[in-house]
């Protein structure tokens, strides 16, 4: 196996499909995480922290490819952090796991992963970026609160494309082992829904029976949610499973 790949996010929910796809491809990942973990026999792990650099020279040490799909608050300092570790060390490969409409929506997360884009795309090292939608168990968390409510408020400017975490696990191996891309396109779900059809799905796959009332999205998110900036463009590959198969799987 080969050892030269550093991973960052390694023990998050996308991390959880990417090291297993990783090992099949003969590679042996060297997983960064800020709290420390036996190696396994086919995984290695160190210490280090990329918001404040921490520990990140010696993890980028002999390697020739990071994928950094670490986030969190600091996503635009993380991002500086790894690539200026990475052009020191003498990476040949670098890649980026953003998100879909990173520099279209005004808010504060999408512009952080906008700025580690940037970051990258300036490193000097040979870069990758990839941009999935938003994962099918991110949209349940947040608009699944509000299928608990006697009366279901359905954002009706809000659409959406979620994708499941294996289909983009498996794009962005396949990225992080071949030659530097540039951006890549995006890996969405093959569904394009309203949040009013989110809803409905989730409640009809709970087996609820709810009012649902449609309401507005207020404020700049707001008007770039009815232009639809938050969508990918249509060169984006769309894969996986649909909302309402993740639904049966799950509920």
């Amino acid at each position: 196996m080969t050892d030269t790949v550093l991973v960052t996010g390694g023990t998050g929910t996308l991390g959880a499909s990417v090291l297993p796809l990783l090992h099949a491809a003969g590679v042996r990942p060297r997983v960064l995480s800020r709290r420390p973990h036996a190696d396994t026999a086919d995984t290695t792990y160190v210490v280090g922290d990329t918001v404040t650099g921490s520990g990140l020279a010696a993890a980028v040490d002999g390697m020739a490819t990071v994928l950094h799909m670490a986030g969190g608050r600091g996503d635009d300092r993380a991002a500086v952090q790894v690539a200026t570790a990475a052009r020191r060390a003498g990476v040949r490969h670098l890649v980026l796991v953003s998100v879909t409409a990173a520099d279209r929506i005004p808010l504060g997360y999408y512009r952080a992963k906008a700025a580690a884009e940037q970051a990258v795309a300036t490193s000097g090292v040979g870069w990758s970026v990839l941009r999935p939608a938003q994962f099918h168990g991110f949209v349940l968390r947040t608009l699944g609160r509000l299928a608990t409510l006697p009366v279901v408020p359905a954002p009706r400017d809000l659409w959406v494309e979620p994708v499941d975490v294996p289909a983009v696990a498996r794009q962005l191996v396949e990225v992080t082992l071949a030659p530097p891309q540039g951006r890549v396109p995006d890996v969405v779900g093959p569904q394009v829904l309203t949040g009013e059809e989110v809803l409905r799905a989730l409640l009809a796959a709970r087996g609820r029976s709810r009012r649902v009332v449609r309401v507005g999205v207020p404020g700049p998110v707001g008007r770039a949610c009815r232009e639809r900036a938050n969508l990918s463009g249509p060169d984006a590959l769309r894969t996986g499973r649909t909302w309402a198969q993740f639904l049966a799987d799950r509920e």
